[in-house]
């Protein structure tokens, strides 16, 4: 694949502490990109804000408001993992759909071509800008705009399942499965929006598990071991 778009969940990158980070595991992260980059791959980056922030838990607050805090937790995220890519020896540049000061650039596709151009990689930080809507989505509709030929999901589960392996030790884990498939039987891939923006736009999915070795690299270099999700 030329160019493709990572998710990152806020808590993986948090590793066993659940909130904040966990240096050794986002360097890992980064050296593993890095090998693709190197291959000449073209890397966008979507990271989630729940190990900082989970506003839909909350009773008390605002959706609106909460959902823009949310949004924030994922431009703090994009800041410090661009930093450590850029120890590792990568180029990068965080893109937000709405302005943050000197913080990040503001979000267009032009500008993200351009830095792809220049062999950055490009973080797509602050979901879409707009409340009501997950990083989830944010992901399918940054991989369209951008003309990904897929989408990496690296979660805590190393694939899709028929059902909560965590509680059913016989789930079954699928190999590959239709995006139609994963609405109708509510796998829980991504939320509804984003499987339904993934289906109009024939965005497949690559998904797997973070914490298994070199899982970033095997996505895309035949050795994939998680389940595909096709339109």
């Amino acid at each position: 694949m030329k160019r493709v778009l990572l998710k990152l969940s806020g808590e993986a990158l948090a590793g066993a502490k659940r909130t904040g980070f966990d240096e050794p595991t986002v360097t890992e992260v980064a050296r593993q990109v890095k090998c693709l980059v190197d291959a000449g791959t073209q890397v966008g980056i979507v990271i989630g804000g729940g190990n900082f922030w989970r506003g839909r838990t909350s009773e008390t607050i605002d959706r609106t408001k909460a959902d823009q805090i949310g949004m924030l937790a994922t431009v703090m995220n994009c800041i410090y993992v661009s930093e450590i890519f850029r120890s590792v020896g990568m180029m990068t540049q965080v893109l937000t759909p709405f302005e943050c000061g000197s913080f990040t650039k503001l979000f267009s596709k032009d500008r993200a071509n351009k830095y792809f151009a220049k062999n950055m990689v490009v973080f797509f930080a602050g979901g879409t800008g707009h409340p009501y809507f997950s990083t989830d989505t944010a992901t399918v509709l940054r991989a369209v705009e951008i003309e990904a030929d897929g989408i990496l999901l690296a979660k805590a589960v190393d694939g899709v399942y028929d059902s909560d392996p965590k509680v059913n030790p016989d789930a079954k884990k699928y190999g590959q499965v239709t995006i139609q498939e994963v609405i109708d039987k509510q796998l829980a891939v991504v939320d509804l929006t984003a499987s339904i923006l993934c289906m109009e736009n024939r965005m497949p999915m690559y998904v797997f598990g973070l914490n298994e070795e070199n899982s970033i690299v095997k996505a895309i270099s035949g050795q994939f071991t998680g389940t595909k999700v096709i339109v």
